[in-house]
């Protein structure tokens, strides 16, 4: 009997033995440093290996510091423990691939001192969280903080002792991912970019400890029974919602996408969705292929970062459609992480290059043969084209049109949003659109109202304007009716409709249309928009052609705003300048300054300046309509809102108004040779010459005698032009 509880015995420390040896396993494995080991690594590789090791030496020779949490988004805590994370991640690539072992013990020595801390850890003081966190304000942050440290975790689970490990998994690791998942189960079981980031961070650091039962809730959500158990140890978080039924990973990934990668929140937070959704997919296809990550729903995780980087604008910044910040691109880590992970997944030369355009790569296997492809490859561009994405799970949620033409180096771009609301992130602009030529935004969307990061701006949270601003309709270029936000402003019937996509129609290059409608937004007002991408050698750049229609039986006001944020140069109309007044009492009128009025004639024309560009729009107007020149900032005391300027005409006491507008990129100027070219209009009128239930015809009149009639079937989006 002793000999065979011996032999039982000696089997599970071999089994033990070689469970710990096939660490790494997640990002990193221990046949992918072997092979980099074995191997010249390419230039760029080598690169980014010197920089790490620069930011992990100096973080070294700073010594540990695990302050207790205190402050929010910006602040001196808050930045010291999301440095810590990162720099312990490098630290566990830099140990694996170079061998040296200070880089192991800079990280053992940091999970000690979080492990000291974290038992007497309360929720975090600011209390300012719907799911409160223990290092950071939110539980947010602190998956961030363990889907980075999971993976240096990962790479020095053989360098700890057996005691070191029990202790940091026992007191630290486990308890805090018990606290991000059990202890807050109405943030970690739901479908949100939160959620993902919790998910994940829980099955990684699940896959890191071999923990199978903290995978299963990561992968498919909590065990009613352990939140049943658990609740009155909550800990500050929420009682679970027993009616949720859709959670864990698996549940992200089906409905966060559409079939074809479109994510519902808009690629703003896409972007900040993806890295927790590429690294934990790379460590479950590293460590569980039976799962088949990467195939799973058609390879939905390929597309979703195609979607990503195609939308973007000249200079690889996202659209800043929904709650975004402007300037976010393809750039930061969670984009290069996406793109190198689904390049080594896929295989697929759009991915490659995209990684040549970032021109870096990550300090892992994948990253190494990446860098390798690229150096021993030919450069190409990145070019985008003109593509339409489906909204909702089974695509039927309305979608996004982008129609692209002119000089690829300098494309003419816009974008046409007629999806679902977007969840919480979603703003109230059924039908609206963005320009650009280039990277400059022609008429643009105010993005959200809000400093990331920045503590002196509400501790970097969404502030309030943001609800009363930027996510109300009129800070976009769509229709408003009777100076109320579609849906009233309420997210609750919002979040119950989406637009109806009519069209999207490439097939004539010279003329792209996309066509949509919508139902809902309004009661008793059927609205439909139709976008004409038009090239012609007449004209130096694409021109675009906006008709909306609004149809109604009822009389109503209509606003049609166009925000061209510029500096006006000329205008066809006499305005009347006046003291700025407050032009409402909500729905974001009561954040404009009224700071001239005209009234309009038979058609409305004005030039602007913007980043040494000359635009201008024409529109048709009825003799008596209003023009209003408007800037944002009323009732702003804090100066939280950008001071940018629109145009808004206005029909009063109408009935299914037409809006017929041309937008013409035509000339630049020289700050240098102090010289402008082209900067005034070819353009002298538009109007609608024929409208029926299957056509609708434009006509456009240059200034020259030239005239195009343009019709539009209203279903398929056909064009026919002719040139008089």
């Amino acid at each position: 009997m002793k000999l065979i509880n011996y032999i039982f015995l000696l089997l599970i420390f071999l089994s033990n033995a070689a469970c710990a040896q096939t660490h790494p396993n997640m990002i990193l494995t221990k046949s992918g440093v072997d092979k980099v080991a074995a191997h010249k690594n390419p230039v760029m590789f080598d690169r980014v290996l010197d920089e790490t090791r620069i930011q992990v030496d100096l973080a070294i020779s700073e010594g540990i510091m695990v302050p207790i949490p205190k402050d929010m988004g910006g602040g001196y805590t808050h930045e010291k423990h999301k440095n810590n994370y990162f720099n312990m991640q490098s630290a566990g690539a830099l140990y694996q691939i170079t061998g040296e072992e200070k880089y192991a013990a800079y990280i053992k020595e940091m999970l000690l001192e979080y492990t000291a801390m974290y038992p007497n850890l309360p929720p975090h003081p600011t209390n300012r969280s719907y799911a409160v966190g223990k290092i950071f304000w939110q539980c947010l942050n602190d998956a961030n903080w363990m889907v980075y440290t999971s993976q240096a975790y990962d790479a020095i689970y053989n360098y700890l002792s057996v005691a070191e490990r029990k202790k940091i998994e026992n007191e630290f690791l486990k308890p805090y991912a018990n606290y991000l998942s059990i202890g807050n189960p109405k943030y970690f079981n739901r479908v949100h970019n939160h959620s993902t980031w919790g998910n994940a961070a829980v099955g990684m650091m699940a896959l890191a400890m071999d923990d199978d039962k903290l995978l299963q809730r990561a992968l498919y959500g909590l065990d009613l029974k352990d939140v049943d158990e658990l609740a009155k140890d909550n800990d500050g978080g929420f009682i679970y919602d027993k009616d949720q039924a859709k959670a864990g990973f698996f549940a992200q990934i089906d409905y966060s996408f559409s079939p074809d990668g479109y994510y519902g929140e808009g690629p703003y937070y896409q972007r900040y969705a993806m890295l927790p959704f590429m690294v934990f997919a790379q460590a479950l296809n590293n460590k569980k292929p039976e799962l088949k990550i990467f195939e799973y729903r058609d390879s939905i995780l390929i597309k979703a970062v195609k979607s990503l980087l195609n939308q973007t604008n000249q200079s690889g910044e996202f659209f800043p459609i929904n709650d975004a910040q402007k300037g976010m691109s393809i750039y930061p880590n969670s984009v290069v992480t996406a793109v190198n992970v689904a390049y080594n997944a896929s295989l697929d030369e759009e991915f490659l290059n995209a990684a040549r355009r970032q021109g870096t790569v990550l300090l892992d296997q994948g990253g190494w043969e990446l860098a390798k492809v690229i150096e021993s490859s030919s450069a190409r561009t990145f070019v985008n084209k003109s593509m339409q994405f489906t909204d909702g799970y089974n695509g039927d949620e309305g979608g996004l049109g982008i129609l692209r033409a002119g000089d690829p180096e300098n494309q003419s771009t816009v974008v046409f949003k007629y999806t679902s609301q977007g969840l919480g992130h979603g703003h109230y602009d059924k039908l609206g659109y963005l320009m650009y030529d280039g990277s400059t935004e022609v008429m643009q969307d105010y993005g959200a109202a809000r400093w990331v990061n920045i503590d002196q701006k509400g501790g970097g949270r969404y502030l309030k304007e943001n609800n009363t601003w930027a996510k109300q309709t009129i800070a976009h270029n769509t229709l408003v009716v009777d100076q109320k936000s579609h849906f009233g402003g309420e997210y609750d019937i919002a979040n119950l409709h989406h637009s109806d996509p009519v069209f999207f129609n490439t097939n004539n290059p010279d003329a792209q249309t996309a066509g949509a409608r919508e139902l809902n937004a309004y009661p008793g007002v059927e609205m439909n928009r139709i976008l004409v991408l038009w090239e012609d050698d007449y004209f130096a750049n694409p021109v675009l052609i906006d008709y909306f229609s609004a149809d109604t039986k009822e009389s109503h006001d209509y606003d049609m705003p166009y925000q061209f944020a510029g500096q006006i140069m000329s205008q066809n109309f006499d305005y009347k300048t006046e003291m700025p007044t407050t032009m409402g009492d909500g729905h974001g009128y009561q954040h404009l300054y009224k700071e001239a009025t005209a009234k309009a004639g038979d058609n409305i024309q004005m030039n602007w300046f913007k980043d040494s560009k000359f635009y201008t729009l024409t529109t048709l107007s009825e003799v008596g309509d209003d023009i209003i020149l408007a800037r944002v900032g009323a009732n702003d005391p804090e100066f939280n809102l950008r001071r940018d300027a629109l145009l808004i005409h206005r029909k009063e006491n109408a009935k299914s108004p037409r809006f017929l507008s041309v937008i013409e990129n035509h000339g630049t100027y020289s700050r240098v040779t102090e010289r402008p070219v082209d900067p005034y209009s070819k353009i002298a009128s538009v109007k609608i010459t024929n409208e029926n239930n299957q056509v609708v015809t434009f006509n456009i009149r240059a200034k020259d005698g030239n005239s195009w009639s343009i019709e539009v079937n209203k279903s398929s989006g056909e064009v026919k032009i002719i040139n008089k």
